[in-house]
């Protein structure tokens, strides 16, 4: 057993608090807390509850034995009230004349661990009451400290946030200064957990953490507020330009390169500020002010940091939740990179094409051999040996980011146009693969993602037609995947475009039903042959919404298929539900081509 003046640290200090000066009991008690601990004591003794606060915040201690001799009744709770105020973490022990079980309770319930009749105390009994205080405002501090704290990132969570935002709203009432807090969301969390894993997940918002941590001074907060979530308080800042400020190095140091298990991945982050210097808004306004500015960010490509705008139109979702779905999935973009940046994440590398630089690198990762094409296998699953075909997916291997996702350059290759010639190039490459792989196995089908701004292009289908010919491939192995979203919105057109797709003799898939649900009236006669549920309805693990899903499919004739299945569960209820066809994480990532070409020898 450790004793306590075995303790790492130092010694035993116990601060002994005697409001009203007895000398003879002072030496008594000093007398059996050195006979309790013959060695490693360190006694120190104040008067009054007020220099005891001050004793506390200049040198704390280990416990700290309050003698309520002669005190009123209801002063003893008071006492014990203060020293918990000044000290949370410090025990504190009740001295009295009386085994009053009444008092007993009234300073315990004030926020004392013991309470001690002076009548029949013995060292051996002031030992052991102060070793149990001790122990139980350890395992207090321990409870608080899980019900008050992220469990991953030991950060304070929500709860805890909220309280401190309170109590600095409260200080800037009577001081009139600033509060500002920061609304900090990662930019492609949703893609490292689809792509890496939920462990490289967990890793990254671990790292950010203790960045986190090391920027901050002692007085400020940083808490994981919810997910990939995180909000920071501050005190002191001298407006809107220092805000800027703090908010840059954040956005720095989240922005360093991190290791999660054999990938390198650069990531950004949006961020949200709001200075308040009205302290008598509601909590709930100041986290919905900094997280509608976050929103803004979002919406503006993200990796960035905008001040909260009461004009500025941003349309924010409650704290903690996801933003709305973009338009269109991106060409050879991965099943999970389709909906607002808010949730897919990536690293965006501009927000308006006019930034000539960055199009020109992206234009140059053409011409330099720069773009990768990964492949997802998807199987049937009907079929005990199911491996059905892969779904191209692009990438961009930059000199200075490393390994980008759609997420993270697409929206420029929109922009500037350059979306048509990447496109091709992704068709292009990916048949040349699919030519390769069909000398061992001839029926496995090839994926290709086509965005919104795609579908709109007149020349679409005869570049297709062309690509597939030169290739020499059977275009009825060819799977093009429309986005959801461009069959909703735009239900006048969405027949042409398909119609003339149709006519290459290539197969058709609607992608991300659940996220987006076109009506039926919409998808009724369609030329398409299979609706792909969207990840997060299989995340929702709601059987009444897959099930509705899947009798659509089937009720129009079409095959379902599940995406993002990571779990057996999702497995299972996908074949229960009776889905035809399924990719995941669970089957297999995004493989380069060599570890398709290794997959399918074996």
């Amino acid at each position: 057993m450790v004793h306590l003046e075995d303790r790492p640290g130092g010694p035993v200090r116990v601060l002994l608090v005697q409001d009203e000066a007895d000398g003879v009991r002072a030496l008594g008690l000093g007398a059996m807390l050195r006979a309790a601990w013959p060695r490693g004591l360190v006694l120190c003794q104040t008067q009054t509850v007020a220099d005891a606060a001050h004793e506390l915040a200049d040198h704390g201690a280990t416990c700290v034995l309050l003698d309520a001799h002669g005190a009123p009744r209801g002063r003893a709770e008071d006492q014990v009230r203060r020293l918990a105020a000044v000290a949370p973490d410090t025990p504190v022990v009740v001295l009295s004349d009386s085994a009053d079980e009444n008092l007993s309770v009234l300073t315990v319930r004030a926020g004392a661990q013991d309470q001690l009749d002076w009548r029949s105390l013995s060292p051996a009994a002031l030992r052991r009451s102060l070793r149990l205080a001790i122990e139980r405002k350890r395992s207090e501090t321990e409870l608080a400290q899980q019900a008050l704290h992220d469990p991953l990132t030991g950060l304070p969570n929500r709860a805890l946030f909220l309280d401190r935002l309170r109590g600095a709203l409260d200080r800037s009432r009577r001081t009139g200064g600033p509060v500002t807090v920061l609304f900090l969301d990662v930019d492609q969390f949703k893609q490292i957990n689809d792509s890496l894993g939920h462990a490289a997940g967990d890793r990254l918002l671990s790292v950010l953490a203790d960045r986190f941590r090391a920027l901050l001074r002692p007085m400020d907060t940083v808490a994981r507020y919810g997910g990939d979530e995180f909000t920071f308080l501050f005190e002191g800042l001298q407006g809107e330009r220092e805000a800027r400020l703090v908010a840059g190095r954040i956005s720095h140091s989240a922005g360093t390169m991190v290791t999660l298990g054999e990938h390198r991945q650069s990531i950004s982050v949006s961020i949200g500020i709001a200075v308040v210097s009205d302290a008598a808004l509601a909590l709930e306004e100041v986290v919905r002010r900094a997280d509608a500015a976050m929103y803004r960010a979002k919406q503006l490509g993200g990796d960035r940091a905008e001040l909260y705008d009461p004009q500025g139109g941003a349309e924010p979702g409650e704290p903690g939740q996801p933003g709305r779905a973009r338009q269109g999935a991106a060409p050879g973009g991965d099943p999970a990179q389709t909906g607002d940046p808010a949730d897919a994440g990536g690293r965006p590398l501009a927000s308006a094409a006019g930034e000539g630089g960055l199009e020109a690198e992206l234009r140059g990762a053409l011409e330099l051999a720069q773009l990768r094409l990964h492949f997802q296998p998807h199987v049937t699953l009907a079929a005990e040996t199911g491996l059905a075909g892969f779904e191209a997916l692009l990438r961009w291997q930059h000199p200075r980011r490393g390994l980008l996702d759609p997420p993270q350059f697409i929206e420029l290759a929109e922009q500037s146009g350059l979306i048509v010639e990447i496109g091709d190039w992704v068709v292009k490459e990916a048949l040349a693969q699919a030519a390769r792989w069909h000398k061992r196995r001839p029926s496995l089908s090839l994926s290709l993602n086509l965005s919104a701004r795609q579908l709109a292009d007149p020349g679409l289908s005869g570049r297709l037609r062309k690509l597939i010919v030169d290739a020499g491939h059977d275009p009825a192995l060819v799977c093009l995947e429309v986005p959801a979203r461009a069959i909703a919105e735009q239900p006048e057109h969405a027949r042409g475009w398909l119609d003339e797709l149709c006519r290459i003799g290539v197969r058709l898939a609607i992608d991300d039903i659940g996220a987006v649900m076109p009506a039926r009236e919409a998808l009724s006669g369609l030329p398409v042959h299979a609706l792909k549920l969207d990840r997060r309805l299989i995340a929702a693990m709601d059987p009444e919404a897959l099930r509705d899903a899947v009798s659509l499919a089937h009720s129009l004739g079409l095959q379902a298929v599940a995406e993002g299945i990571e779990t057996d569960a999702q497995l299972a209820a996908a074949r229960r539900l009776g889905c035809d066809g399924a990719q995941g994480y669970l089957f297999s990532p995004p493989m380069p081509v060599e570890s398709i070409e290794r997959l399918i020898a074996a």
